[in-house]
């Protein structure tokens, strides 16, 4: 087993205890906050409960009894692994907490920010082991939805990130590789890109805020839940991204230009995305994949139905 320390106690620092302790991890919790610890301690175990009752943890007293608080962050970082930090979004505040924690791990550790929104070469330029420092980005709360968004400084070593990737594989969650740093990450300009647009959409008078809603919710989330939108058009277009792009290319960038935003749906462009994705798929495999997307996308209807 290994050991990670999960620095920051508050609602993202449990769920990360909760991810860890349940694939096996001895976790060692620690927040300077007065009580901090005893809150998260019996929040964790109330969670992994509620992850038990849905089959999404083997046994949740084992995975409770493999996280414990640390009085101190030396404590917590002694014979880590890895290091999940999540204080406050500030740069100085995360600069000084990896200057101490840079001090205290050791040198193989990886250390990992769940920061949001703050790149990682803007509290690590500094370090001596900068190159060990990487954002691991969750999204809330990240043991029931298990995207990681990994961004590295420039300086951050490739070892780093491929260590950090493995280590998120293994206990079960989806990580990214953000190939360079960008403000936002992958997924908050993604969803910047969509509520832009809907609120546009709303303040023009062209859709309610409800009706909006239901677009995403019925509509275009209900294929996103297990592809992502470059799946989606290959499988809306019997040729895959070429022949969607062909047929659909006119429309979106009329829409680019109307709504001022940057052109992409250009030839060049849309051959960038093209090569990156690969081939596409032969008539069978679309038929096939086409077949379970539908099988999958009926499953998830008859489920939100019976939640209703």
């Amino acid at each position: 087993m290994s050991k990670v320390a999960i620095v920051g106690a508050g609602l993202i620092g449990r769920a990360w205890a909760m991810v860890f302790a349940r694939a096996g991890w001895t976790v060692s919790l620690t927040d300077p906050a007065p009580g901090a610890l005893d809150v998260a301690l019996e929040g964790c175990r109330k969670g992994l409960l509620t992850l038990a009752e849905n089959g999404l943890c083997d046994d949740a007293a084992a995975a409770a009894a493999r996280i414990s608080a640390a009085a101190s962050l030396a404590e917590a970082l002694d014979g880590a692994a890895h290091v999940q930090e999540n204080g406050p979004e500030r740069d100085d505040v995360k600069a000084a907490l990896f200057a101490e924690m840079d001090r205290l791990a050791a040198p193989e550790t990886v250390l990992a920010s769940s920061t949001s929104a703050i790149q990682c070469s803007l509290f690590t330029k500094e370090l001596d082991g900068r190159h060990r420092c990487i954002v691991a980005h969750p999204v809330n709360p990240p043991h029931l939805v298990p995207v990681v968004e990994l961004s590295g400084a420039p300086w951050t070593s490739p070892e780093t990130v491929a260590t950090a990737r493995a280590t998120f594989e293994a206990i079960g969650q989806a990580p990214i590789t953000v190939k360079k740093e960008v403000e936002g990450f992958i997924l908050n300009r993604l969803q910047t890109a969509v509520l832009t647009e809907a609120f546009r959409l709303v303040e023009e008078g062209y859709v309610s805020p409800r009706d909006l809603d239901t677009t995403i919710s019925h509509g275009l989330g209900l294929r996103w839940s297990f592809m992502g939108p470059f799946q989606t058009i290959e499988l809306n277009a019997p040729g895959g991204i070429p022949d969607y792009c062909a047929r659909y290319s006119p429309f979106f960038r009329r829409l680019a230009t109307e709504a001022g935003g940057p052109e992409v749906w250009d030839e060049e462009r849309v051959k960038i995305v093209t090569d990156a994705w690969g081939p596409p798929p032969a008539p069978a495999d679309h038929a096939a994949m086409s077949e379970w997307r539908d099988g999958r996308l009926a499953a998830l209807a008859a489920h939100k139905a019976s939640r209703s």
